[in-house]
Parts: C-alpha cells; structure tokens; sequence
C-alpha cells in the first residue's frame, strides 16, 4: 500500500513568491486526505501532477486565516463543477460557527457538506488505520493529527504451508488475513502456523501550529515522518514563545526524543531560506528535511527502507507546451 505526504504550502503566516501557507495532502493508496487549506491550495493542486480531485474529508487544524482561507474559494469552485459527491470538513470546536460564516463567502453548494467538530483525543476509525486528534501548544485551541495504520499479518510462511499440506490458491490468502482453513482431508490449519510475528503499521504525525509540547512528543514516539512546524530559528526563541509556535532546534529536539525516522520541517517565517533551517535543525537530528511547495515524501513499510523525501514529486509537467491563443478579431 503506497503512503506518501504531499506539501502543497510551506510558508508561516503569510505566502511568499516560492512558498504558500499551510495545505498538505496525505495518500494512502487511493485515498486523499488534505490536511489545512491555506490561501490558494486549490490553484497549487491544479498546478500539481495530482490535479482538483473531489476529495472527500478537509482536515482544519485550527482557526488561524492562514490555514482555511482557501477553503471558500474551492467549495466554490466543486460547486461550479457541478460536484454532487459529499465532503465532510473536520476541525476543532468552533467549526460550525467559523462556516455560519463563511456560507454568505460561497453560497449555495451542489453537493452535502457536513462538518464535524473534534476534541483532542477523538479518533477516526477506518479499516486499515486510524486518524488520532492530540493537543498542541498554539496561541488558540488547535489539533494535531496522526495517521496510525494498523498491525499488519506476518511473513507468509511459504515452506511451513507447503509441509502441511496447504494447496497454491485461495486458502493461502484466507490464511494471509487471518483466517483459518479447512483442508481436504479435515485438518484445520490455523494463521499462526504459516504466519510469523505481526508487523508494525506505519505512522505519520502532523502537529500544525505548535510551541514545543509533550503531547506531540507522546504522539510521535516511533513514527515514520514528523512534519513539524518551524516558524522560528533559535535566536528567535523568545518570539517563537510569545506566539506560540516553534523554533528549529525545538522541532528537531522532539523527533530526537520521540526516535521518528525522518523530521520534516514546515510553516517557515518569510524571513528564512530552507538551507539554514536545516542546518540548525540537523545539529540535534540529522535526519531533518525542509520540503519545498510541490515536494512529496514517500513513506515506505519499514521493511523496504526509509522515508524519502522526492524533490518537485508532483511537478506538472506538460509534455507539450500549450498552443498560443488566437489573435481577437477586431470589431
């Protein structure tokens, strides 16, 4: 199952020529999970290899404009599409009377929205993983998400299937999720005799807008990816608490301590170039990243190696350039 995170904004408060503010897409196989839809991220996925797709669920960390004022704009534009699939927006209390307001920004839509409100301890369940709400440290109430997949079966045992008796075809796929069999001569074979020990799931952690905190800390513990934010180099540290948001150094204290594999840094001030955010940060945690808009990193099972981070992974590339318009005619 392919699982990768995809950053669509990576500027701080507000955008810069190279960096939007806050969007980033989640994929896990053919799912689609935006996570903040800051100012223009529906121009950044037209502009992107993934393209306006009718995503089905908007996570909003919380209510600073950075990280919603592109959400009017593209309900507006799934309506003018004639969408009529629901979409369902998720965000901490107070969602229901940000949108009171924002409806007279978009008007009437084609499709149901619905919007559910999140404490922090909610989780999503869904069949392969769960989505896990946890507290941060920001100026107003605000969420952190983790995506938690769930164990997965062990190593299929092809030789201990093979001594049993177990035939090539279908009962070794009833065995691979778990269930046991019945072979022809009445013995029943069980999952624990051809599987080995489960094996972890994979975990990513977003922490939106935050100040160090031990609930990201606890949240990350193990994960595959960390995407932090870093508002903050550490001579600004006294700024970065005032206003509740992170310095570099501090993000990349939490991922040394919480052993993820890879820290990606994010929600850079528009004072700052990536390089020098990442040098500060690798001082403490060497695997530190500072993904530019329309980068991607590629998560795979621990299995297969670790996470990448892919440069310009979702760069439109025509094939083509585009033919220049006609001449108007004069009237």
């Amino acid at each position: 199952m392919d699982l990768d995170v995809v950053f669509f904004g990576t500027s701080g408060s507000v955008p810069t020529a190279q960096r939007a503010p806050s969007s980033l897409l989640v994929r896990r196989g053919g799912e689609r999970l935006l996570f903040d839809c800051g100012e223009g991220t529906q121009r950044q996925l037209l502009r992107s290899s993934v393209g306006l797709v009718e995503l089905p669920e908007v996570f909003i960390s919380h209510y600073h404009a950075d990280h919603y004022l592109g959400l009017p704009g593209m309900l507006k534009t799934f309506a003018l599409r004639g969408r009529e699939l629901p979409l369902t927006i998720y965000g901490p209390s107070g969602l229901k009377e940000l949108f009171g307001a924002l409806r007279r920004v978009f008007g009437k839509l084609t499709y149901p929205l619905e919007l559910e409100e999140l404490r922090p301890g909610d989780v999503l369940e869904r069949p392969e993983y769960n989505l896990v709400t946890f507290p941060v440290a920001h100026a107003v109430q605000s969420l952190g998400f983790a995506l938690v997949e769930h164990p997965r079966p062990g190593r299929f045992d092809v030789e201990g299937a093979d001594a049993l008796g177990v035939p090539s075809g279908p009962e070794r796929g009833l065995l691979q999720s778990g269930e046991s069999v019945t072979l022809d001569d009445g013995r029943v074979v069980t999952p624990d005799e051809v599987l080995g020990p489960a094996r972890a799931g994979r975990k990513i952690v977003l922490s939106g807008d935050t100040a160090p905190s031990a609930t990201v800390l606890e949240a990350a513990r193990g994960a595959e990816v960390l995407v932090h934010e870093a508002t903050f180099l550490g001579e600004e540290r006294e700024r970065a608490q005032e206003t509740g948001h992170a310095t570099a150094l501090e993000a990349a204290e939490i991922a040394r301590d919480a052993d993820v594999a890879l820290l990606a840094l994010t929600h850079l001030s528009n004072r700052y170039f990536g390089p020098e955010v990442a040098r500060e940060a690798r001082t403490i945690f060497p695997d530190t990243v500072v993904p530019k808009d329309f980068d991607v990193i590629d998560v795979p099972f621990a299995e297969r190696g670790a996470p990448q981070l892919v440069k310009g992974g979702v760069v439109h590339r025509r094939e083509t350039p585009e033919p220049a318009p006609e001449p108007e005619a004069v009237q």
